[in-house]
């Protein structure tokens, strides 16, 4: 009688994004988030000035405006985005009124005014990465998106670039790491392979254009301005639609 072979429980897939945060990011950053089986925020790594952490662009009836949260960036030039603080907080109110003038008249913003009003005008946290999290939270929920948030710092990696990645994704149970295209200028897939874990790019080409208010039609602007003009419709002009 021949030996019984035992077999290993088959290994569930999970995909795991990793991407610092942003403020009110765009529809593709969501329709990354929603791609994955977790979505982990890449906050303690350096602040970039200029950059997307704590500014993001709105349709306006003058144009694109960009609304911009201020931060304390003096002397503090290696300051990591979960080290980088506030440092006015009325930004909150300002941000709220600039937004109530130009999308009062958006299909869908009375629908989720008073949400978005708490999102702004409650908890006054100080530091960004706290603020954005809280936004792409709520604004996931808005967008029926399920996907859990975690944080690099939950896991105790070390290393630059690919190393810390795939540590990451490896103490997280990864089968397969979503990137955005911009790394491909420097992620060694082969890393990934020999670790097991496929690597997968993000396209953000081909979204369809939406209803959208104020002059010709502009992609590159907050979620925002996708949920309040076509409300639970968002998810429909996301590429990752299911």
């Amino acid at each position: 009688m021949g030996r019984e072979v035992v077999r290993a429980p088959d290994v569930a897939e999970k995909t795991v994004a990793i991407l610092q945060s942003n403020y009110v990011p765009w529809k593709g950053y969501f329709d990354l988030m929603r791609r994955v089986d977790e979505f982990v925020l890449y906050d303690d790594v350096q602040y970039t000035r200029r950059d997307w952490r704590n500014r993001n662009r709105f349709k306006t009836p003058a144009g694109v405006r960009w609304l911009t949260i201020p931060v304390q960036v003096k002397g503090r030039y290696l300051q990591r985005i979960d080290e980088t603080l506030v440092s006015d907080p009325g930004w909150a109110r300002q941000h709220w009124t600039a937004l109530r003038s130009w999308y009062r008249k958006a299909p869908f913003f009375k629908r989720y005014e008073s949400v978005l009003e708490g999102l702004y005008m409650g908890r006054q946290d100080l530091a960004l990465s706290a603020i954005n999290r809280r936004f792409l939270e709520g604004l996931r929920d808005l967008l029926g998106i399920r996907t859990p948030l975690t944080a690099s710092s939950d896991y105790a990696t070390s290393g630059q670039r690919t190393e810390r990645l795939l540590g990451i994704c490896e103490a997280a149970g990864a089968t397969r790491y979503l990137s955005g295209p911009a790394a491909r200028d420097y992620l060694e897939e082969e890393r990934f392979r020999a670790a097991g874990i496929a690597v997968e790019w993000m396209s953000y080409e081909g979204y369809p254009e939406y209803p959208q208010l104020h002059g010709p039609f502009e992609h590159g602007v907050s979620v925002l301005d996708l949920l309040l003009n076509v409300g639970e419709e968002a998810p429909d002009y996301m590429l990752g639609a299911t």
